[in-house]
């Protein structure tokens, strides 16, 4: 009787796989040669900052005071997790209020992002005029594009408050005689959260909304047919057949934006900020960059941005299991 190597799929299968790796490499160098900036990119701006993170765990001001110099030749102390404490304790109120904002601005961004994408994308896959449909899909996804300071710049002129020359929205509301005086909207903190959400859907619902319709392209127009055949009137299909045929993608984009939950963005908050709205415009990012680079505190601005990364890759992960048990389509 014939012995079977021991090594019968296992370093023998595994040698075979490294020379096919590699014979395939060589079949296909050219476009492996074209990666190779691509490659440098991502390790420059994504992995090689994260030598940066050791910040976090020394003593970087010398006796917390005077910034050590970069090339002065002087080693930091080690500090340890103090910076990482000091996050969260007591008198750390300033971090607890941005990560407050932070979590609220982002759920609201979140789903009024889905839920405005999707109604749109749902409506322009049912009308039928191609001409009309293009002209509103092009309106909507070009304020993409547009640098965020324009949308601010716009939404302080449409969202103003003053009694000399109200923006648009208060004179609607003053001549229609729904209010007597406009509401601050750029002044008042409980208005602050809802403004941008409103403003990152005006600006993002346009893109989302391509995501979506593309995937609905994707459906087979049996069963549609199938639906109409059985009695099924235009929500119905939109209903059972529609919305059905876009849950994979919905739940990929989903598990993407979880991740991004604590990333609700900087630009806006930072630029439409006021002196009234102080304490709900503050994020994560905004609190890195102060102590960052205002007052020089690298090493607390360094451990809010880890926690940040570490939430965020638990976030995906965690949702990247769940939909997993539960049968969907998922990124890992």
């Amino acid at each position: 009787m014939t012995s079977v190597p021991k090594d019968f799929g296992g370093k023998a299968a595994a040698k075979k796989n490294k020379t096919g790796f590699f014979r395939q490499l060589g079949k296909q160098w050219q476009l492996a040669l074209m990666s190779v900036p691509m490659l440098l990119y991502v390790f420059l701006f994504n992995y090689f900052p994260l030598w940066g993170w050791r910040n976090a765990f020394l003593d970087i001001a010398n006796e917390r005071g005077t910034l050590i110099p970069f090339l002065s030749g002087q080693t930091p102390a080690w500090y340890g997790f103090k910076n990482f404490t000091n996050l969260f304790s007591a008198n750390a109120i300033t971090f607890q209020e941005t990560l407050r904002n932070t979590i609220a601005m982002s759920l609201i961004n979140l789903v009024l992002g889905t839920v405005s994408a999707i109604i749109l994308a749902v409506l322009l896959n049912e009308v039928r005029n191609r001409k009309f449909k293009r002209t509103v899909q092009t309106v909507t996804y070009l304020p993409h594009f547009l640098s965020m300071i324009i949308v601010v710049g716009m939404a302080k002129i449409i969202f103003d408050s003053s009694d000399i020359t109200p923006g648009p929205i208060n004179e609607l509301l003053l001549t229609s005689g729904l209010v007597k005086k406009g509401p601050n909207w750029l002044g008042e903190e409980k208005y602050f959260w809802w403004l941008v959400g409103v403003i990152n859907v005006w600006k993002e619902v346009g893109w989302g909304t391509i995501i979506y319709i593309s995937a609905m392209t994707g459906i087979d127009p049996c069963l549609y047919e199938a639906a109409s055949i059985d009695g099924a009137g235009r929500f119905q299909r939109i209903l059972h057949v529609t919305l059905p045929g876009i849950r994979s993608t919905f739940m990929i984009l989903l598990i993407m934006n979880i991740g991004h939950l604590l990333d609700t963005g900087f630009e806006i908050q930072y630029l439409l900020k006021s002196s009234g709205t102080m304490h709900v415009a503050y994020t994560v990012d905004l609190y890195v960059m102060e102590y960052g680079t205002q007052t020089l505190d690298i090493g607390l601005g360094t451990a809010a941005g880890i926690f940040k990364s570490l939430v965020a890759i638990i976030l995906l992960t965690g949702a990247n299991f769940i939909a997993k048990r539960l049968g969907e389509d998922s990124l890992l």
